[in-house]
């Protein structure tokens, strides 16, 4: 699970800074910041859910920005699906939300 979500940070800071004829920014990029894998380990290790969920939400802003926002169509099925990332209360149902954000960043990617 760890890698999803770094995978989720990764694809959401792309959608955010990377610009054409520019180098990608690549998993060790220090604008991943806390969005690391062993930073999601931590966290779920520790069954921080806060954690977890203001990670990702820090970098699903950063996309949903990069995306015109809610008023666009791009923009309100990433806020809905971020909604329901955030609804997750417990570790164990966090997976389907998850899948579901990772393949809709990577595809508007």
């Amino acid at each position: 699970m760890e890698l999803l979500l770094e995978t989720v940070a990764l694809y959401s800071l792309k959608l955010a800074y990377e610009t054409e004829g520019h180098s990608p920014i690549l998993r060790d990029d220090p604008l991943m910041g806390g969005c690391d894998r062993e930073v999601f380990e931590l966290l779920i290790r520790r069954g921080d859910m806060a954690g977890i969920q203001r990670e990702i939400g820090r970098c699903l802003d950063l996309a949903l920005g990069a995306v015109g926002g809610v008023d666009t169509v791009l923009g309100r099925e990433l806020h809905r699906l971020a909604a329901d990332f955030n609804a997750v209360q417990k570790l164990d149902d966090l997976y389907a939300p998850l899948i579901a954000l990772n393949s809709y960043v990577k595809d508007i990617l």
